[in-house]
């Protein structure tokens, strides 16, 4: 067989899938002929992602732990144990050359009894802070690809590959997909565009935000281009207009990228290396509900450098309007912003990670 195999595993949210389909598809590039396998966790977005990415995945009963003391909790060692043996089973069929973790629930168990199992493991942590599943495989890990310096803190130093986040590459260069973004979405052309992007799964804040603001951005000549997320939409669909297109999800976020000319996000770091690439001025609203509030530390990085503008969500009321209307009308800000930005990107994250996986394939 001188084919390749190799498992990939990451989910829950965007910033976890998309990195693993990023990487599926560099690996896939250079080697036509390898399988591929996605691991997720059953019920979470990953199951329905990766197949509309063209590739097979196996669902673990696996969860999070609550903040909460509750039932779910209660199980979750039943759960654990569960996922640790499906594992082993799906490792043993398969019989993987490397398996790779990008985060999440499912990625624990799996590549955890990949190293039980001897065999070769790359993690990627795409945030500033490392989250839990990454810090419990680090030790067994042979390489762990970071976006952040300063991550000896959470890693062994001499395991880290500065590598950047995975991105898709019809993020690079969005500029020449405008024209047909225009018409995709229905925008005039000579309206400046606000993006609003608040997670993969939605903001109940910036679509409050939004909401509240939609007369103000009206009064300024703006459309907005709004992904309010699957569970917003029922409420916000009926404000749809010629000037406001509300959409539960873009699909075709290189069109969306393309056609902005400001963008609102949140700061989970898929968001932040993408807008790093895509090159825009950005509005960073970071989600205070994650742990050990790493979305506020990750926009932090970027406006500490003038490359973007960081609001937290107890600063709205105070700071928005007056930051915002300052930047529609200032377009020096808008290009030096965007110039600040683009000096961050690490537009070959996925081709450094793939040079990794590569590595430990020949191994």
């Amino acid at each position: 067989m001188n084919y390749k195999k190799y498992i990939i595993s990451g989910g829950g949210t965007g910033g976890h899938i998309y990195p693993a389909i990023a990487i599926a598809e560099e690996l896939k590039h250079r080697q036509p002929d390898a399988e591929f396998l996605f691991v997720g966790a059953k019920g979470k977005m990953e199951m329905t992602k990766v197949p509309e990415a063209g590739f097979k995945i196996i669902g673990l009963w696996i969860s999070g732990i609550q903040r909460k003391l509750n039932f779910s909790n209660l199980i979750f060692p039943i759960k654990l144990l569960s996922s640790l043996l499906k594992s082993r089973k799906v490792i043993k069929s398969f019989q993987p050359d490397v398996v790779i973790g990008t985060g999440g629930f499912a990625s624990g168990p799996l590549l955890k009894m990949a190293n039980i199992m001897g065999l070769p493991t790359l993690i990627q942590e795409q945030n500033s802070y490392a989250g839990i599943t990454n810090k419990w495989l680090a030790k067994d890990a042979k390489s762990i690809c970071v976006a952040y310096e300063n991550m000896d803190k959470f890693f062994p130093k001499e395991k880290i590959v500065f590598s950047g986040n995975p991105v898709r590459k019809d993020l690079i260069d969005t500029k020449k997909y405008r024209t047909e973004a225009l018409q995709h979405f229905e925008l005039d052309p000579d309206k400046q565009t606000l993006l609003i992007v608040g997670g993969s799964l939605g903001s109940q804040r910036i679509n409050e935000l939004i909401a509240e603001h939609l007369p103000f951005f009206e009064s300024k000549n703006i459309q907005v281009l709004w992904q309010c997320g699957k569970i917003y939409f029922e409420k916000y669909k009926s404000l749809n207009s010629k000037n406001v297109k509300v959409l539960e999800f873009i699909n075709k976020m290189n069109l969306g990228y393309s056609v902005a000319d400001i963008i609102i996000s949140r700061a989970g770091a898929g968001a932040v290396s993408e807008l790093s690439l895509v090159g825009k001025p950005v509005i960073f609203i970071p989600s205070p509900n994650v742990a050990e509030d790493h979305q506020t530390k990750n926009a932090k990085s970027i406006a500490d450098k003038n490359a973007a503008i960081m609001i937290t969500e107890t600063e709205l009321e105070e700071k928005f309007k007056n930051q915002f209307e300052t930047l529609v009308e200032d377009k020096e800000l808008q290009k030096k912003m965007s110039e600040q930005i683009l000096k961050l990107a690490k537009p070959n994250a996925t081709q450094t990670i793939v040079d990794e996986i590569e590595k430990l394939g020949k191994q």
